[in-house]
């Protein structure tokens, strides 16, 4: 059977989904992209997951540093989201970033991050699917999440 990658993301765009900004401190310096495929796997142990493109240089970049910090984006920081989705040789100009347990950039003003140990790597055609051991987290605003659904960015209205 095959499935037609154009229909394949028609279908899955009626899903909605939350926008992270996965990032890693590499030696040549902190690297971050924009992803929605991040989801909690586990409670015990505490474990998430995300799904980077294979050939992405910064997946390559973050890997390497055996560590990651997944930053939920808020609902007001659709601009963020574009910085770390666009090719760049610095999405960091400009952004005074912390850290926490791993070493990996917390960025300011997120609804949250979850900060990762690498714990396994996966197969997942054309992407990995990375497994992260939660080392610390926390919700650092009060703004709801940035989410993305049928190709565009909205906001969730409260029950």
């Amino acid at each position: 059977m095959t499935i037609d990658p154009g229909d394949f993301r028609r279908v899955l765009g009626h899903f909605p989904t939350g926008v992270t900004v996965v990032t890693g401190a590499g030696e040549d310096g902190p690297a971050g992209m924009a992803i929605g495929s991040f989801a909690s796997v586990s409670l015990d142990p505490p474990l998430v997951m995300f799904c980077p493109g294979k050939d992405s240089g910064t997946w390559h970049a973050i890997r390497e540093t055996g560590s990651f910090c997944a930053n939920i984006l808020g609902d007001d920081q659709k601009d963020v989201c574009g910085i770390f989705a666009m090719p760049s040789d610095d999405r960091f100009a400009g952004i005074d970033w912390t850290t926490d347990a791993t070493g990996s950039p917390v960025l300011p003003g997120c609804v949250g991050h979850i900060d990762c140990d690498i714990h396994a790597i996966l197969d997942g055609g054309d992407h990995d699917i990375v497994i992260g051991l939660v080392r610390s987290l926390a919700v650092t605003g009060g703004q709801g999440p940035l989410l993305f659904f049928q190709g565009g960015y909205g906001r969730f209205e409260g029950l």
